[in-house]
């Protein structure tokens, strides 16, 4: 998932969309056991009330997630095939400066100078 900086939002807010938040904050609150896409899918529609989101952008969002390593999973086979069981990778802390690491490193290779002068600023 390509990582989208919103400077108008606080918080997690700046780079999800409120239903991706929920998603995290749901196996975040699980710990090592992790959940199926259909109950993330039906906590995240419990936290949004009136708006909804369909199990596809659930899915597709927790896939990208792995593809990311932000998140785990085990497959279990039942009735309806295999499905995959999602576990974070990181916690809450780990994931902030996952994604702290992820843009300072993109912006020291886009603008090396720019960035090291206002860190530098930032820092002192």
């Amino acid at each position: 998932m390509p990582i989208s900086f919103d400077a108008s939002k606080n918080g997690l807010g700046t780079i999800l969309r409120d239903y991706q938040e929920a998603a995290l904050r749901y196996l975040w609150s699980l710990g090592r056991e992790g959940s199926g896409s259909r109950d993330v899918w039906v906590h995240v529609n419990q936290e949004l009330g009136a708006r909804t989101i369909s199990r596809a952008s659930v899915i597709n969002f927790l896939n990208a997630m792995v593809d990311d390593g932000i998140l785990t999973f085990t497959e279990t086979a039942g009735k309806g095939g295999h499905r995959r069981v999602y576990m974070m990778k990181y916690d809450e802390a780990g994931f902030k400066e996952h994604i702290a690491r992820v843009v300072i490193r993109n912006l020291l290779r886009d603008f090396p100078e720019e960035t090291r002068r206002a860190l530098k600023d930032m820092l002192e």
